[in-house]
């Protein structure tokens, strides 16, 4: 029953999630302690810094991104702005 029960579930999340987030999700369910999960989300954190890097390197070398750009985008405000209650 709890193997039907499992499957099941499986089946469910594959249709709400692509099979990157799976495969994440259950590279998760192996680690057993704070540790193993610390060391797993140091590996995902130095994976996403690498593309994003890459990408950055990119947009430089296309002209898309340079310095005049970047000071633009440190002088936007990404925050959402508060409505002063009516």
């Amino acid at each position: 029953m709890y193997l039907c029960k499992k499957v099941y579930n499986m089946e469910a999340m594959r249709s709400q999630f692509n099979q990157v987030q799976i495969h994440i999700l259950e590279m998760f369910n192996y680690c057993k302690d704070e540790r193993s999960m610390t060391e797993l989300k140091d590996v995902l954190a130095d994976f996403y810094n690498k593309q994003m890097q890459a990408e950055a390197d990119r947009l430089w070398d296309e002209g898309i991104l340079n310095g005049e750009a970047i000071e633009k985008i440190l002088d936007e405000h990404w925050r959402t702005p508060y409505r002063e209650a009516k």
